[in-house]
């Protein structure tokens, strides 16, 4: 059968198709170009080009690891506020804080961004507090809520706590030489939760091994890690997900994992109709009134327990490894601690609030390491809106940097060296409201005295008991770390002592 072919010139019409189209698209790249670097809303802002015009840039820094530090350093170059990806901007002063996350009266809200809609359960229909967007539905959600985070709760909720906490203590100076004590603060703050949340421990101190969830929940957020990406690049994200359909299919697994046993808990409390002053004792008792299903509350508690573990297990490794770093620090708080107790037993949330040096101690472990180090993306309402007086057009992308923000020479003298007394007073230097590890406002942090209780009786039972010295000073701290969402923190070697003689043992990576 013939068929016939047209042809202009030398070339069939299908070629001349084809070069048209590839002259398109590089028209179309170049116009882009142009248009971000020249006539975007955002090109007067300061900030390397190439993440003006492009969503690489951001994108690598992302997932590899470092992005925290990377946009710390172009702040050091460019100054409070900086274009970061097209439509992005990220700031690192106190000001942006309150304009972005604060609550804002009868002005509109800056609402969380697509980011959150890649979160564990979103392929079930089903938003938590941390993943829902809408400023109302959220409002309704964090009153539902509170009931589970009152001081009142709290209180009832201590002697679960110290039991986890008691246990972990004992067993200290008896593990192994291989033990990792940044890795036993995350099986201490697992197992805390856990119980916490759905009324049994993971018996991870018991053990001495990590849960399977603590590494499922890494997983899962590495896919929220890739989701941003394939969002940025949608027909990059498709190739890849062919290319890569392994990996990927695994991330996606560690999700389902992630839910699916999260919903189990959840459905074994509510068969159990225990009494015990749990999270979930007091929000069953208005689950049917509220209408809130198995799949929400167990979408609530998977946060929970992602949110309340490992953030915490984050600031107690961080406090232990600057304390190990300072002799001078360490016998300050040694001495606040030990001279306030006579007793292990006199250790208690309420007793440890008088301990001013102890939560200076606290605050500066997570000015200098925030515990969640990722930035919290928000969208500028329309038309626009400023932003510590930098006026930004609707739809921006636009937050505050954790790190950068708590180590900016600009707002903290010697924001590099570990300085409790910076949150003594006096020192009118620091810009203290720059740090703020709970963010602020309707959004910020539910379980902010819980985790402050948590990292005050933990801290002051350890070190009352025990005289610890770390073993390899070799560690850095944050060039050894890396971001996935959350901290990939470095092991720690540490030698614990029981001061009184009843002991010694060493913790080991």
């Amino acid at each position: 059968m013939y068929t016939s072919v047209i042809w202009i010139g030398d070339l069939p019409v299908w070629a001349y198709l084809a070069l048209l189209f590839i002259v398109a698209s590089i028209l179309s790249v170049l116009v882009n170009i142009f248009y971000n670097l020249r006539y975007h809303p955002l090109a007067h802002l300061p900030g390397p080009k190439l993440a003006a015009i492009s969503n690489v840039p951001y994108s690598y820094w992302f997932l590899g690891g470092r992005q925290p530090f990377k946009i710390h350093d172009l702040h050091l170059q460019y100054g409070p506020v900086v274009r970061v990806a097209p439509n992005e901007v990220s700031f690192n002063t106190a000001g942006s804080w309150k304009d972005i996350y604060a609550s804002r009266g009868t002005q509109k809200t800056f609402i969380k961004s697509e980011f959150y809609d890649g979160g564990s359960f979103a392929g079930r229909g089903v938003h938590s507090i941390v993943s829902e967007r809408q400023p109302q539905v959220h409002a309704e959600m964090r009153h539902y809520l509170s009931s589970a985070f009152s001081d009142r709760a709290l209180n009832e909720q201590e002697d679960l706590i110290s039991q986890s906490i008691d246990k972990f203590v004992e067993l200290l100076p008896k593990q192994s030489d291989d033990w990792d004590l940044t890795k036993g603060y995350e099986m201490l703050t697992f197992d805390i939760i856990g119980d916490l949340a759905f009324g049994e421990s993971f018996g991870a101190i018991e053990s001495a091994e990590p849960h399977p969830w603590i590494a499922i929940i890494l997983g899962a957020l590495k896919q929220g890690a890739l989701v941003d990406v394939f969002k940025r690049f949608p027909t990059a994200g498709k190739i890849l997900n062919v290319l890569l359909h392994y990996q990927i299919k695994k991330l996606t697994a560690d999700t389902g994992s992630n839910e699916e046993m999260a919903i189990d808990l959840v459905e074994r409390r509510i068969a159990r109709e225990s009494s015990r002053k749990d999270f979930l004792t007091r929000l069953l008792e208005d689950r049917v009134e509220k209408g809130v299903s198995v799949l929400q509350l167990a979408a609530h508690t998977s946060d929970f327990v992602i949110a309340g573990s490992e953030t915490t297990a984050t600031a107690l490794a961080t406090m232990t490894y600057y304390l190990l770093r300072d002799p001078k620090i360490m016998g300050t708080l040694q001495e606040e601690i030990r001279s306030n107790f006579n007793s292990y037993e006199e250790i208690t949330g309420k007793s440890t609030q008088r301990l001013k040096y102890l939560k200076a101690v606290m605050m500066e472990a997570m000015r200098i390491y925030p515990p969640l180090p990722f930035a919290l993306p928000r969208v500028v309402p329309s038309p626009g809106e400023s932003v510590d007086g930098t006026f930004l057009p609707g739809g921006t992308i636009v937050y505050t940097s954790p790190y950068s923000a708590s180590m900016d020479p600009a707002n903290f003298q010697d924001p590099t060296k570990f300085i409790p007394e910076r949150w003594l007073g006096g020192n009118t230097q620091d810009i203290l409201d720059a740090a703020q590890p709970f963010s602020l406002g309707s959004r910020g942090c539910m379980g902010k005295s819980l985790g402050l209780l948590e990292l005050r009786l933990i801290m002051s039972k350890i070190i009352w008991k025990y005289d610890l010295e770390l073993l390899d000073q070799s560690i850095d701290w944050h060039a050894d770390s890396q971001m996935q969402t959350l901290w990939q923190k470095p092991k720690m070697r540490v030698k614990a002592r029981d001061r009184h003689g009843n002991g010694m043992g060493k913790l080991r990576s």
